[in-house]
């Protein structure tokens, strides 16, 4: 071996030592690499059991080629970090229905591969993950269709009665990936970042509607090309178009929402809680505005630096997602400073909110790089009131509804740096 060749593997390894998977827990890294291990296996076995036939062969590569058409024609879309939603499954699901087990393991590896050379470029140990996780749920969903329907799976069913036993063992079939899909992926999130809410991320309407959305797709493509592989084709600028629409409303999303909290951002706040003020000034129901402020975060940022600030941040956006109603309004006013708008809130409850509020984010450390047992705490009073010596909240004076209007001018006295003027106004 040359030089230049061991220079080269010796370079190699030190980059895989370099991987962000190997600062997970222990346990978490021993799962991720045995779901990794647990896809090679199942790639071997389902390759060694399977003979190729020319017509699985062609019926693989067309559904191949529309989900590489696919990615190229949204590539300029993007693809967000974190957790990402798309529809390229909708190709790979009549693959998992109609083809034996191994070309649904095999399927992931392409279009991954495609997305990190055409569109972003991530962590390898990501990537395969990703791969691993999809390969063996459409996997799973595989095996689990052809066993249950036997022969039936290839050919298109000629009565009534087969073709809805046929497309309901279809939809148990993509239930199956979809279940599979989020498990792995959720014990990997939540194990990476234990405040992470996957739950709410996995779960929400949307996701899941976007999940009906593209279960559906597939299984109308796969009864199609059982008939007439042409169909794929026809379907292809469907399904480019379902998928520029969800970029697009990951997109609108992405606008309203604060990057570093994940909660509302000034302008949507400003027009969602004109929104609730007008309807709570309409029918007279209370309504109740609080002004959040941390504490010498800038004492923090110089401390600590501003990766910590910004950790603090997040998880203080996550303790207002913890604690507040899922309609109350939460924004991140600039800086350090948080508005909230609380519907169907009278005086009392919206003290005792406050309250809550601040002695939890008080108690709750973040810890500082490089120092796990150390945290640094902070109080958060809400601008409607006051802390004392003592630590107590001290009441000011509740906005009712018919004098709700007044405190939408809250961001603009706020931006002004005059909190004495929004506590008379209030």
């Amino acid at each position: 071996m040359t030089a230049g060749v061991r220079q080269r593997v010796h370079g190699r390894v030190l980059a895989v030592r370099d991987w962000q998977l190997w600062t997970l827990p222990p346990w978490l890294v021993c799962f991720v690499l045995a779901v990794m291990a647990a896809y090679v296996a199942a790639v071997a076995v389902a390759a060694s059991r399977t003979s190729l036939e020319p017509r699985d062969l062609m019926l693989f590569g067309l559904l191949l080629a529309c989900s590489a058409a696919s990615v190229e024609l949204t590539r300029r879309a993007g693809e967000n970090a974190g957790l990402i939603k798309d529809v390229y499954g909708v190709w790979e699901l009549p693959i998992a229905l109609l083809l034996p087990p191994v070309f649904a393991l095999i399927v992931p590896i392409f279009r991954f591969a495609l997305v990190q050379w055409r569109i972003r470029r991530s962590l390898p140990h990501r990537r395969a993950f990703s791969v691993a996780s999809v390969g063996l749920s459409l996997g799973a969903a595989s095996v689990t269709f052809h066993a249950l329907t036997g022969t039936m799976h290839a050919t298109a069913p000629g009565s009534l009665g087969r073709a809805l036993a046929w497309s309901l063992l279809a939809v148990l079939a993509a239930l199956v990936h979809a279940g599979l899909n989020k498990l792995l992926i959720g014990i990997v999130v939540r194990g990476s970042d234990p405040s992470a809410q996957v739950a709410r991320s996995l779960f929400r309407r949307e996701p899941l509607y976007n999940d009906l959305t593209e279960i559906c797709i597939g299984v109308v493509i796969a009864y199609g090309v059982m008939t007439n592989p042409l169909v794929a084709v026809f379907a292809l600028p469907f399904v480019t178009l379902l998928q520029r629409s969800l970029r697009h409303d990951q997109l609108v999303h992405a606008s309203r929402i604060d990057g570093k909290t994940g909660l509302l951002n000034a302008g949507t706040w400003e027009r969602e809680a004109a929104t609730q003020v007008a309807r709570a000034a309409r029918t007279s129901t209370p309504l109740a505005v609080a002004l959040v402020d941390i504490d010498h975060f800038k004492t923090v940022n110089d401390t600590y630096g501003h990766l910590v600030g910004d950790r603090a941040l997040k998880e203080i956006g996550d303790a207002f997602k913890l604690l507040l109603r899922e309609y109350d309004l939460v924004g991140r006013f600039g800086g350090e400073e948080f508005v909230l708008l609380l519907p169907q809130t009278r005086e009392q409850d919206a003290y005792r909110i406050a309250e809550r509020i601040r002695v939890y984010i008080a108690g709750a450390p973040i810890h500082a790089a490089g120092d796990p047992g150390q945290g640094h705490r902070r109080q958060q009073p809400p601008a409607g009131g006051r802390i004392d010596r003592q630590g107590q909240f001290q009441r000011r004076q509740y906005v009712p509804a018919e004098e709700a209007q007044l405190a939408i001018a809250l961001p603009k006295l706020a931006s002004e740096g005059r909190p004495a003027n929004l506590h008379r106004a209030l």
